[in-house]
């Protein structure tokens, strides 16, 4: 309403703002929300990732942390990614008695992968809880390699050869486990 002598001011710009805003946050949501059905109907975690049980009723914690950790630090140099593969730029960042935790970079694109290992007594053995995860915050796919991440520690240090060794993940917790190709990654 104007009063008689009042400047008219037009407020159409403000209200094409308004929808203009709108409508942009609803597409954003409206593909969030497809990528997510999408992804989760896909069968994988909706980040590139991926988490593994071990079980080594052989050996006690020590005995494994010491021998990942050893395999890492082994495979810590870029000397290594000569030979072909990802068996390279590990590096450890933090190791306790009950937790290894560090990051693995992949030779080519030189992405990052937060590694960890979480290492529980059981008996006269250890479970241990692995994961890895892309520090990428829009990765999704890996071919594996978050898998590969942790798989190659294990089977490089020789710990999957310890008697009653047994392994546990799937592709709902690990992207792409089902078709890692682990010498290549």
């Amino acid at each position: 309403r104007r009063v008689h002598g009042e400047k008219s001011t037009c407020c159409c710009r403000s209200r094409k703002s308004q929808i203009a805003a709108i409508m942009s946050a609803t597409a954003v949501l409206a593909v969030t929300l497809a990528a997510m059905l999408f992804f989760t109907i896909e069968g994988y975690p909706l980040h590139a990732s991926c988490n593994i049980s071990w079980e080594f009723p052989s050996m006690s914690c020590g005995n494994v942390s010491e021998k990942i950790v050893t395999q890492a630090k082994t495979w810590e140099p870029a000397d290594n990614c000569a030979q072909g593969g990802e068996k390279c730029l590990y590096k450890i960042t933090k190791n306790t008695d009950s937790e290894i935790a560090g990051t693995h970079e992949t030779p080519v694109k030189h992405y990052k992968d937060d590694i960890s290992f979480k290492l529980t007594a059981s008996g006269a053995g250890c479970k241990v809880e692995g994961s890895s995860r892309s520090e990428t915050w829009y990765a999704y796919l890996d071919y594996g390699t978050n898998y590969c991440n942790l798989h190659n520690l294990i089977t490089g240090s020789g710990l999957n050869a310890t008697t009653g060794y047994s392994e546990s993940t799937s592709d709902d917790v690990c992207t792409q486990y089902s078709t890692a190709d682990c010498e290549k990654y």
